[in-house]
Parts: structure tokens; sequence; C-alpha cells
């Protein structure tokens, strides 16, 4: 790693100053003192996995795979999990990790080259954010962030402390979607217009659960974080947090950050000018706060009149599939929209995906295994170019860690940071039932005070100490 990576006592504590809940966090400013360890060319990345309930199991096995990473630790605010996954991990027939239950203790070891979170979303930010302090490349998972201003900082700490930060949008990694996008920039379709992201995924009811002790074994003031401390309940916990604005940001935070993100990729563009998002939560009486069904436009003012949109849509039951995503005809060029004689075969309710639109045609990418594109043309939908392929998203990252090269980063944050912003920007307009103007160069609402607010602590602000800093 080169000096510039190297973080002294002195840098630290200029930037620290009026930060005081970091400090009680990290148990003072000498644990963010330590420079980073310096990775031979003959090293393995030693590598913690934050949070590995759910998500975070599947880092897990991807770092396994890969040749110059090492699983060094774990760390669960949940004893039961911890103990599951080590047993998991045994079987597999690798090294026994260290385990903590607060990342703050794990960040304290000079030995570890880089975190990997998989909490809850509201957590993803200031972990990211101690882990840059703390001299640790990080891979975060998807959305970077729970509110847009959070997100703003977890950059700004990357950038000043010289870390490979990597997004947890995967899809960037695959070999053929990145074939596709190229495709489409390099004019495939004409001028893309539109793009289009479905996240039409299969959702139950999580109905009510009632008020208990917290589970033995569980931290859940440590869980709770940067939230409000309410009273537990199951629909405040594992995976049902999705649905609650204190941790959660709903479907479109959820998978749909995937699909926003690759939308936005496509069209080549970053903030929009104009957001309005409708939608609800429909058929069900449950815990549930987000919305199971919401509709969102983004609209982009282009230098030359003519503006680009793009769409992103949720449905979370009974559905159709868009341009055979989803299906298993997606990525066969003898398969075309209108020459299916008997319709789609749909062995899988959900179609994940995207769909860009330009005057020659349009492209669909995607299904669950995100790895495949294909093309249509004139007004017969004629097959075009079509391809499959997969990739390595935590390989990127590891081989960024070794050679210090940020430009190789398939998802850098500052990309994860945009997409992540859509989704928050989205949301504030469902909740406040309104269309939000955007300024781009900014990165404010324009006259939305209480837009202003979601985008800046989600209406709920920070429980101490858990609180992202002001200056990092």
């Amino acid at each position: 790693m080169s000096e510039k990576t190297d973080i002294s006592r002195r840098e630290f504590l200029k930037a620290g100053a009026g930060t005081a809940a970091v400090g009680f966090a990290l148990r003072g400013p000498a644990a963010l003192a330590r420079p980073a360890r310096i990775v031979g060319a003959n090293d393995r990345v030693r590598v913690a996995v934050i949070g590995v309930h759910g998500r975070g199991m599947n880092h897990v096995e991807g770092y396994a795979q890969v040749p110059n990473a090492e699983l060094a630790a774990l760390c669960d605010v949940d004893e039961n999990v911890l103990a599951k996954r080590l047993g998991e991990i045994e079987k597999m027939g690798l090294a026994k990790p260290a385990t903590e239950v607060d990342i703050r203790k794990l960040l304290e070891d000079k030995s570890l080259d880089a975190v990997s979170i998989a909490t809850p979303n509201h957590w993803h930010a200031l972990m990211g954010i101690w882990a840059c302090q703390a001299g640790k490349d990080v891979y975060v998972e998807k959305p970077c962030c729970h509110n847009l201003w959070e997100g703003r900082q977890l950059v700004r700490a990357a950038d000043k402390y010289g870390r490979m930060v990597q997004h947890g949008t995967q899809i960037r990694s695959s070999a053929a979607i990145r074939d596709g996008i190229q495709k489409l920039h390099e004019g495939l379709l004409g001028d893309v217009y539109m793009a289009r992201g479905l996240c039409f995924k299969w959702r139950d009811t999580i109905g009510h659960a009632k008020v208990e002790p917290v589970p033995s074994g569980v931290h859940y003031d440590l869980w709770t974080g940067p939230a409000p401390l309410l009273e537990f309940t199951r629909n405040r916990f594992h995976y049902n947090w999705h649905w609650q604005w204190n941790y959660g940001n709903g479907d479109l935070g959820n998978q749909g950050v995937h699909q926003v993100d690759m939308a936005r990729w496509g069209l080549g563009l970053k903030f929009p000018n104009k957001i309005s998002a409708v939608g609800g939560h429909f058929m069900f009486d449950d815990d549930q706060q987000t919305p199971n069904t919401l509709n969102c436009a983004f609209e982009y003012a282009m230098p030359d009149g003519k503006p680009k949109l793009l769409e992103f849509e949720v449905r979370h039951w009974i559905t159709n599939h868009e341009a055979q995503i989803g299906t298993p005809t997606l990525g066969d060029p003898t398969r075309s929209p209108r020459g299916q004689k008997s319709g789609p075969v749909v062995e899988d309710p959900n179609a994940i995906g995207n769909i860009y639109y330009g005057p020659k045609g349009y492209m669909a990418t995607g299904d669950e295994d995100a790895d495949t594109y294909a093309t249509w043309f004139g007004p017969h939908q004629e097959p075009g170019p079509t391809a499959h392929e997969g990739g390595d998203h935590f390989a990127n990252f590891i081989d960024c860690v070794r050679s210090r090269k940020k430009e190789d980063l398939h998802a850098p944050i500052e990309e994860g940071y945009t997409s992540a912003g859509m989704v928050h920007l989205a949301n504030a307009s469902y909740r406040l039932g309104r269309t939000i103007r955007f300024n781009p160069e900014t990165e404010q609402a324009i006259d939305d005070p209480e837009a202003e607010k979601l985008l800046r602590d989600g209406d709920r602000g920070y429980r101490a100490p858990y609180v992202v800093p002001e200056e990092v």
C-alpha cells in the first residue's frame, strides 16, 4: 500500500475534532491511528465479514473461492448465528476465523486488511466510515447508506483515507452485462432515451409480531445501533427489518437498488432533476411500513433539450414477465417476444431485470442470475446480439485491495452512493406524496425542507454513540 493510505495520529486527531461519538465508538483515537497493514505480493488479504445471518454467508462463500483472500474473522450481534456459521465454515474445510459481536473491537485488529459489511441497511454507512478511519478497505452491501447524506459522508471517508470501497451491486462484475452496457454506450440501440428497472418479486405478508423479550444471545442494543431503540419483535429483526423505515428501505432499497443502478449505468447518467414515486401497501394487514407496490420515475434534463427517463417498478404479487425477463427464453435468439405461440414459459414468479429503449430497438438484462442480456430490433422485434457470462465481484474487490488501483473497481463507492441516493429520493417522494425537484450539482432538494430532512437523517436522527460524523 502506498504512503498516502497511511493514517497518522496527527491527521486523525485533526479530522476527528468535534466528533466525540466516533472516538467513543472506536475506544479512543488510538484505534484509528494505526496505519494500514502493508500487503505484500505473496500475502493474502485478511477479510472480516460483518453480519452473517443472511447475505453475509454469501460473502463467506465468495471469499472462500478467491485464492488471494483469507477469511480472518466473523462479526455478528447474534451469538446463535455466529455459532451456526462457525459450524458451517468447519464443514467447508476452512480455518476457524476469529469472532466478535462488536465491530468496534474488531476494527482494533491491525492485522485485518478489509471488512465486508452485510448488516441491515441502517448500519452500512457508519460501519464503512469507521472502517475507512481504521485503515481498512471496505466491501459494503447495497444500499451503501440509509439516507442520502450519510452516503455522501462514506464517499468522503473513502477519499480522505485512500481506501478501496466496493459497493455490493455485483451485477457490475458480470462479463455479459459489462459487454451489453458497453454496446449500449457505443450506440447499439441508437440514443437510449429510457431505461426501466423491474422488481417483480413474490412477497407474502409478514403478519403481525408481538412484543417479546430479546432472545438469548442477541445483543439488541448493538443490532439497533443508530436507530431508535424500540421494543423487540420478530418483525423488527432478522430479514423483516427490510420493511421498517428505521432500518430498511423497502424492496426499492433491497432488491431494486440493483436495477436502479443498472438502469442508470445504461443511460450513463448520475442524479436526476425530478423524482416522482407513487404506490402503496396493498392486500395485506400486517406490520410492514414500506410499500409493496411502487412506481418510480426519474427525469433527466439534458443539454440538447431532449430529456431522458429512468423508470423503476416494484410488484409484490401475481404479475406478468416483461421482455422475457424471468423466463428461460431470455437470451435465446430463436425466441422473439412476438414469435412465441404459447406465451412465455413461467417457472419462476419473479421478474428481476432491466430494459433499455432506443430508436433501433431494445435490450433486456437479467433474470435471477443477472448474467444475461438480449436484444431485439425493429417493429417486428427481430433477435439481435445476446450473451450469458458471469463474474466475481468479490475477486474484483480483492484484486483492487492488492493493486491499490481504484479505477479497476467495478462498483466504486461513488457509483454505489449515487444509485443508493436515487432510492432515497424515490422513497422521499413516496412518503411525502409529491414530486421532488433536485439539483444534481448541489445534491439537494429544491425549495423542499421536508424532503431535505428525509434525505438527511430519514426523519429519525441518530442514537448516540452510533452517530455518523459531520466531519469524517
